[in-house]
């Protein structure tokens, strides 16, 4: 069965950085977009990157373009978000999310698993 395991979080200053890991299991993973999602207490969840099966092209909601980078590794069946210049709005549980096509989109219900999510607090 699929499995996403996010890992990587935690506490960071405005302006830090933190490297988030999804490990991917259960699935042929080169075949899937892949996307990271993210949901604050009290709010909907929110797209934050996405990339495609083969990593040829990335997409970014506004807010993070150029200061977070989604890749993946499809031998290791792992996908990674770097986030730089962190803002306190950013803190929330952040979701690895499999795509349910090769490219995926920004709209959560065109993703069909994600994991338990990884806790990401930003401090000012």
């Amino acid at each position: 069965h699929v499995q996403l395991v996010e890992s990587g979080g935690g506490l960071a200053q405005a302006g830090g950085s933190l490297r988030l890991s999804c490990a991917a299991s259960g699935f042929s993973f080169s075949n899937y977009a892949m996307g990271w999602f993210r949901q604050a207490p009290g709010k909907e969840r929110e797209f934050v990157a996405r990339i495609w099966w083969s990593g040829g092209m990335r997409d970014y909601t506004d807010s993070v373009k150029g200061r977070f980078t989604i890749a993946r590794d499809n031998a290791k069946s792992m996908v990674y978000l770097q986030m730089n210049s962190l803002k306190p709005e950013e803190t929330a549980v952040y979701y690895c999310d499999r795509g349910r096509t090769r490219w995926g989109t920004k709209a959560s219900a065109d993703y069909d698993s994600w994991g338990q999510g990884t806790q990401v607090t930003v401090s000012s």
